[in-house]
């Protein structure tokens, strides 16, 4: 963990109280272990031999209001997959306008999800980790302004919350692949919340200019441009397409029964990303301390049919000769550029479930003790993947 950081935070936060305004110290922490059930498998970040990192996090949220509306909020973050290197995942100022309007500015959560805002507290929900299919987005944060409106319609509470910012940084993109840069431009949305009582419903919707640099293609599109095909080279890359994301939520809370669902869909348009659909339908039930839970959820990552068989077997080139569009058209056996790009596309496809079997027990008013069984279901290779996680989610 960077320790010179936090404390320079930590330090700087208490110079701050004392010579300007109060600052608040919350925290939050999870500590995880899991591994697969079965030999040479990976899940989740884990494999068959137990991990205490992969899941593991540590928190400190710094608050502070400067009065007359003002406040300001940074949260600093060390993860145990980065080997808790810490790092500022939020820190924005706010200025509430008056009792229904609040705008902020700074780096924050994106809001995709119904725990975008809690993702990583793990004390707030009943899971290890919120259902993957649903919560695995490469980012969750953004760097812009927010304008929050709350108010009441009739007996029911209203949220609505518009965003608009950027994001670019490099993440990972996958097991054993190389981390891929991410830019997103004029990303901008809207997530309504209403409640009433034990529901509450949310739908988002976000759009942005979307770009990757998506390395894995970068030999094909440059063969493509070299027989003309630029527009088939353009549908691989994902450079400035309009990507979007729509969400839709449930929430019940009533006496013992818990329930929970989301369902989600992400497009980027003529890109090598597929169309994305996901959800997930969740039950729990209190006993006491005690939650058990059952989670169901399914990912289904498929590009439309049209995408394929778009580039020619052949071209006519000078002297009306007949050309082999491949990768060495003086080569009979070389392999033709259709066949690679259809290979993209179809690789692209994915289609999973998983279930998840659980238990949360509240042993402390800022503890509780977890542990989650999910057997994950590749629908492409028919495989199936056993992980057990244990957790100690604390809040102080």
């Amino acid at each position: 963990m960077n320790i010179k950081l936090l404390s320079a935070a930590v330090g700087l936060a208490c110079i701050s109280a004392t010579a300007h305004a109060e600052i608040r110290i919350n925290g939050f922490a999870s500590i995880v272990a899991g591994q697969t059930l079965d030999d040479n498998t990976s899940l989740y970040g884990y494999d068959d031999d137990i991990s205490y990192k992969n899941e593991s996090m540590f928190a400190l949220q710094l608050s502070s209001d400067l009065q007359d509306g003002l406040s300001a909020t940074a949260q600093i973050v060390a993860r145990g997959n980065e080997d808790f290197d810490a790092e500022f995942e939020w820190a924005y100022v706010s200025y509430q306008i008056n009792d229904d309007l609040k705008v902020s500015g700074g780096k924050m959560r994106i809001p995709f999800y119904r725990y975008s805002d809690f993702l990583d507290v793990g004390y707030a929900y009943r899971w290890v980790r919120p259902p993957q299919s649903v919560y695995s987005f490469a980012f969750s944060t953004y760097e812009g302004l927010n304008l929050l409106h709350n108010t009441t319609l009739g007996d029911w509470d209203s949220s609505v919350q518009v965003i608009y910012g950027s994001f670019e940084d490099t993440v990972p993109s996958g097991a054993g692949a190389m981390p891929e840069d991410i830019k997103l431009n004029d990303l901008m949305g809207v997530n309504w919340t209403v409640s009433y009582d034990w529901f509450s419903a949310r739908a988002a919707y976000l759009v942005a200019e979307t770009s990757i640099n998506a390395s894995s293609v970068t030999g094909l599109t440059a063969a493509l441009n070299g027989y003309g095909l630029s527009n088939q080279a353009n549908n691989l890359l994902i450079n400035k397409d309009d990507g979007s994301f729509f969400g839709l939520g449930i929430s019940v809370d009533y006496d013992s029964f818990l329930f929970d669902a989301e369902y989600t869909e992400i497009e980027v348009t003529d890109s090598l990303l597929p169309d994305q659909t996901q959800y997930y339908a969740s039950i729990g039930y209190r006993l006491d301390e005690w939650t058990l839970h059952l989670t169901y959820e399914s990912n289904d990552d498929e590009h439309d049919s049209n995408r394929l068989n778009t580039v020619p077997v052949s071209i006519t080139g000078p002297n009306n000769t007949v050309v082999p569009v491949s990768l060495d058209p003086t080569n009979a056996n070389s392999p033709l550029l259709k066949d690679l790009t259809n290979q993209v596309y179809l690789g692209a496809k994915q289609e999973s479930s998983t279930v998840t079997v659980g238990a949360r027990y509240d042993f402390h008013p800022s503890a509780a003790f977890k542990i989650d069984l999910s057997r994950f279901n590749d629908d492409v290779t028919d495989q199936d993947i056993d992980v057990l996680a244990v957790a100690i989610d604390l809040v102080f």
